[in-house]
C-alpha cells in the first residue's frame, strides 16, 4: 500500500511539474497579424488533381504526389494544408496509430504525452517564426481526432521534432541513411552529382503518399523537397541556385530539452543559401539537440561538403584534393572523428560497412552518372558482392527507404524514386522549367519523362516476391515469439526458405527453439546465423551469448 502511495505521489508530482513547465508552450501561437488569414478555395478535378489558383497537387502515373505552392509563409502553409487535406489526415492516423501499436497502454500513452509536452517546452523558441507560421497554416487542416495529444498547432510542431526525439531517446540512428557526391574527374561530365537513400521507416503505409514539393516563397530561393503530408522541414532537397541538402543521423547523447529540429535547419539552409559558405553561416546560428551530418552540394562551388553538428559543436568536413564525398552514419571531421560516441558508432553499428561498400562501388565505377548513381542506391549486396539477405541494414538498399534521390545541381535536375522503396522508376524534374512564370491552366505532371530512370528489374524477380512474403511471415514470427505460442516446423522451414541468406531467420528460429527447450535445434540455428553477415556487433554478441548458455545446458 505504501509503495502504491509513493508511486501515485511521484506521478502526481511529475504531472504538476510538467504542467508548470509547459503552460507557455501549450498556449503559444506564431505571430500572424501581418498575414492574410483567409483560407484558400480548392477545386477538386479528380482524386488525383486539386488546384487553388496557381497552386496545385497532382498524383503522377508513378504514384508520386507533385505539390506546387507559392506565397508568404502563411499562404504556403494554408495552401499546402488545403490541397493535401485528405492526405494530411490519413498520415496523422498512420503515425499516431503506429505509436499506439508501440505503446498500447493508455496509462503509458498519457505519461508519454506529458513527457513530450515537457520535453518540447522550448521548441517554439528555437523554430524561426516563418516556419512556425507555415506549420500553423498546415495545422489548420489536421484532424481533430488527436487533440487529446496536443492542440493542432502544437501537435504539428511536435511532429517536426519526431525524428530528433526518437533518435535522441533511443540513442541510435533511426535512419541508416547513405549518401555520396562526385565531381570533377569522378563525374561523367565534370559537374557535381549527388545521391542518397533516406532510410526512415515507420511502416509501409507511411511511405505510400510521398510528396515532391515545389515551393516558391516570397523570401528566399524557390526549392524542391521530398517529403510527406504535414512535413514542412527538409530531409532531401535542392533550390533553384543548385544548392542541395540531405541529412544523415549520427551518434547522439541524450539531451534534456528539444531545440531546433534538424529538418527545420536544413529547410532554412535550402531556402536562404546559394552556396556552401552561406549554408555554413546559417548552420552556425542554430542550436540543435541531436547529432547529424548535413551533406551540402553546391552548383556554385561544384563540390559537396559535410556540415557535422551536435548540441555542443559544429565542424565542416571538406575533402582536400579529392573529387568524391561519401557519408553514412558516423562523423569524419577533426572535431568529431575521435569522439568516444563516434568511435563506438564505427565499431558497433553498420555505418562503417555501408561506407566501405560505397567506396568499393565508387572504385568499380570511375565516372558517376545518374544511372550509375541509381544502381549504387539500389545495391543489395555486401562487400565483395556477398549475399547479405534482403532487408539487411548493412546493404545500401535495405528495402525500407522512404525515398532515394539523385541531384545534378548545375543542370537543376533531380530524380526521385517512386514506390516501392528506391526500386520504382526514378522520376526526373527540372527546377528551371518548373519555376518559370506559372499560368492557371490545368496542370500536368512536371516530370521530364525522357530523362526518367527505369524501375529496378529486381521488382520482376521471384526473389522480390519472396521478400514480400518474407516480411509478412517475419511479422507472424515476431507475434509467435511475443506470445510464446507453438510454431509449426513447416512454418519455420518456409520462413527461412524465403530469405535464406539473412541471419535474422536463423536467429529468430534459434530463439523459439531455445524457449521451447529444443536445445539442439536452437544451437544449430544460432550457429547457422553466425555463418551469415550479421548487422551489428551487439547482435553477434547476443547470439554468441546464447551459444554459451547452450553449452552449459
Amino acid at each position: 500500500m505504501r509503495n502504491q502511495f509513493v508511486h501515485i505521489s511521484f506521478i502526481f508530482f511529475i504531472l504538476i511539474f510538467v504542467s508548470c513547465g509547459t503552460s507557455k508552450s501549450m498556449h503559444h501561437l506564431p505571430e500572424i497579424s501581418n498575414y492574410n488569414t483567409v483560407k484558400p478555395v480548392v477545386t477538386k478535378h479528380s482524386n488525383a488533381l486539386f488546384t487553388s489558383g496557381k497552386n496545385s497537387l497532382l498524383k503522377n502515373k508513378q504514384g508520386l504526389w507533385e505539390l506546387y505552392v507559392e506565397g508568404d509563409p502563411l499562404e504556403i502553409g494554408l495552401r499546402t494544408g488545403a490541397l493535401s487535406d485528405s492526405l494530411l489526415k490519413k498520415q496523422e492516423q498512420i503515425f499516431f496509430g503506429r505509436i499506439e501499436d508501440i505503446v498500447p497502454s493508455k496509462f503509458q500513452q498519457n505519461l508519454l504525452r506529458n513527457f513530450l509536452k515537457w520535453y518540447n517546452r522550448k521548441l517554439y523558441l528555437n523554430v524561426p517564426n516563418e516556419y512556425q507560421t507555415e506549420i500553423y497554416g498546415v495545422s489548420q487542416y489536421t484532424s481533430q481526432d488527436f487533440n487529446n495529444i496536443a492542440p493542432q498547432y502544437q501537435r504539428s510542431l511536435y511532429l517536426h521534432a519526431a525524428h530528433d526525439i526518437g533518435h535522441a531517446l533511443q540513442d541510435l540512428a533511426l535512419v541508416g541513411c547513405s549518401s555520396f557526391a562526385a565531381w570533377g574527374e569522378k563525374s561523367e561530365d565534370g559537374n557535381l552529382i549527388l545521391g542518397r537513400n533516406f532510410d526512415f521507416y515507420v511502416n509501409d503505409a507511411f511511405a505510400e503518399n510521398k510528396i515532391v514539393a515545389f515551393i516558391n516563397p516570397k523570401e528566399g530561393y524557390p526549392f524542391m523537397t521530398v517529403t510527406w503530408p504535414g512535413m514542412v522541414g527538409t530531409v532531401s532537397g535542392m533550390n533553384k541556385e543548385g544548392l542541395t541538402v540531405t541529412i544523415n543521423a549520427g551518434k547522439s547523447k541524450i539531451p534534456i530539452i528539444a531545440k531546433t529540429p534538424i529538418s527545420i535547419l536544413t529547410r532554412e539552409i535550402l531556402q536562404h543559401a546559394k552556396n556552401i559558405d552561406e549554408a555554413v553561416a546559417i548552420a552556425k546560428k542554430r542550436q540543435l539537440f541531436v547529432s547529424e551530418s548535413i551533406m551540402v552540394g553546391s552548383a556554385h562551388d561544384n563540390k559537396a561538403v559535410l556540415i557535422e553538428v551536435s548540441p555542443e559543436k559544429m565542424d565542416v568536413f571538406d575533402v582536400a584534393n579529392s573529387n568524391q564525398l561519401i557519408c553514412s552514419n558516423h562523423f569524419q571531421s577533426d572535431a568529431f572523428k575521435n569522439d568516444e560516441r563516434n568511435l563506438s558508432q564505427i565499431a558497433n553499428s553498420h555505418s562503417k560497412y555501408r561506407y566501405d561498400r560505397m567506396q568499393e562501388l565508387f572504385s568499380e565505377n570511375p565516372k558517376i552518372n545518374p544511372k550509375i548513381a541509381a544502381d549504387i542506391l539500389r545495391n543489395k549486396d555486401g562487400l565483395q558482392n556477398i549475399a547479405l539477405g534482403y532487408g539487411n541494414e548493412k546493404a545500401l538498399n535495405q528495402l525500407m527507404a522512404h525515398h532515394g534521390v539523385i541531384f545534378k545541381p548545375k543542370e537543376k535536375l533531380v530524380w526521385v524514386s517512386a514506390n516501392p522503396y528506391q526500386l520504382g522508376e526514378f522520376v526526373c524534374y527540372n527546377l528551371d522549367s518548373i519555376f518559370k512564370e506559372r499560368k492557371t491552366d490545368l496542370p500536368v505532371s512536371f516530370e521530364e519523362e525522357n530523362l526518367n530512370i527505369a524501375k529496378d528489374p529486381f521488382l520482376e524477380t521471384t526473389a522480390f516476391l519472396n521478400y514480400q512474403k518474407f516480411r509478412i511471415e517475419d511479422h507472424k514470427m515476431d507475434l509467435y515469439l511475443k506470445n510464446k505460442t507453438k510454431i509449426p516446423f513447416e512454418f519455420i522451414q518456409n520462413y527461412q526458405s524465403l530469405n535464406p541468406d539473412y541471419w535474422v531467420v536463423y536467429y529468430k528460429a534459434g530463439l523459439y527453439f531455445y524457449e521451447q527447450k529444443y536445445f539442439q535445434f536452437a544451437q544449430s540455428n544460432f550457429e547457422k546465423a553466425l555463418t551469415k553477415e550479421i548487422t551489428t556487433v551487439p547482435d553477434k554478441e547476443a547470439i554468441e551469448k546464447y551459444l554459451k548458455k547452450l553449452k552449459r545446458k
